[in-house]
C-alpha cells in the first residue's frame, strides 16, 4: 500500500494547480451515481439500430452495482486513503513534503490536525474503496459504446479514463481501486454482450442494422452468382 500513497501522493506534486482543481471535481461528476451514463443508455433504447448496445451497456451497468458496490465493496471493506487508521489519517504517511500543497474539504474522518494538510475538493464518500464504482460504471458504458461504434467509443473511453484519474487526484481512490474498476468496468461489458448475444436474436434487437446487413449478404451472392454466369459464358464462346 505504501506504493499507492507515494503514486498519490507524486500526481498531487506534478498535477496540483488551480485549474486541475477546478476542472477533476467537474470531470468526476460525469461517473456520480452513474447518471450519466445511465441518460446515455437510455439515448440508446431510441433508435432501433443502437438498442443492442443500450441493452448490453444496461446490463453491464447493473454488473457494477450488483457486483461492484454491493458485492465486492462491502465483501473487501478497503479504506479510502483519506481515512483513518489506528487513530492516524492514512493520507498523512509519506506526504510530509508535501505540506500545505495538498488540499482538501473537511470531513468527519480527518482529525483536526490533519486539516491544514488534508482538505478535499469533493464530499467525502462514505463507502468503501474497492473497486472504483466511478470508474467500473464509465469504462463498462463507455466499452458499451466502443463495441456499438469506435467513433462515438474512443471519446467515451477518453472521458472514462479522466473519471479515472480524477479518482486519484481527488485523493478518494487508491490505484488499484481504479486499476480493479477499469478491469471490471470493460469485463462486465463484454459479459453482457456475451449474455445478450445468447439472449437474443440479431434480427429482432439490431433492427434496421440487421436488415441492412441481410440486403448486403443478398446483393453480394446476387453479384457472386452473375459473376459466375458471366465467366461460363465466356468460357461457353
Amino acid at each position: 500500500m505504501d506504493w499507492e500513497f507515494q503514486f498519490l501522493n507524486w500526481i498531487q506534486l506534478h498535477f496540483r494547480s488551480g485549474f486541475m482543481d477546478t476542472l477533476m471535481p467537474f470531470i468526476t461528476k460525469f461517473g456520480d451515481g452513474g447518471i450519466f451514463w445511465i441518460i446515455i443508455t437510455l439515448l440508446l433504447f431510441v433508435p432501433k439500430r443502437t438498442r443492442k448496445y443500450a441493452h448490453v451497456s444496461a446490463f453491464a451497468l447493473i454488473f457494477c452495482v450488483v457486483g461492484g458496490n454491493l458485492i465486492l465493496k462491502n465483501l473487501i471493506a478497503r479504506p479510502r486513503p483519506f481515512w483513518l487508521e489506528n487513530g492516524n489519517p492514512l493520507a498523512m504517511i509519506g506526504v510530509q513534503d508535501l505540506t500545505s500543497r495538498l488540499y482538501v474539504r473537511d470531513s468527519a474522518t480527518v482529525i483536526p490536525e490533519a486539516r491544514t494538510i488534508i482538505k478535499l475538493l469533493v464530499k467525502a464518500p462514505t463507502d468503501f474503496a474497492f473497486p472504483s464504482g466511478h470508474t467500473q460504471a464509465s469504462f463498462a458504458a463507455a466499452t458499451s459504446i466502443c463495441l456499438w461504434k469506435r467513433k462515438w467509443g474512443i471519446p467515451a473511453l477518453i472521458l472514462a479514463s479522466l473519471v479515472a484519474f480524477s479518482r486519484m487526484y481527488l485523493y478518494v481512490h487508491y490505484p488499484t481501486d481504479v486499476l480493479a474498476g477499469i478491469c471490471f468496468g470493460i469485463g462486465y461489458a463484454l459479459l453482457a454482450l456475451a449474455i445478450c448475444n445468447k439472449l437474443f436474436r440479431k434480427k429482432t434487437w439490431d433492427g434496421c442494422e440487421g436488415k441492412r446487413i441481410l440486403a448486403r449478404k443478398r446483393r453480394k451472392k446476387r453479384q457472386m452468382e452473375q459473376a459466375a454466369k458471366q465467366k461460363q459464358a465466356v468460357t461457353v464462346e
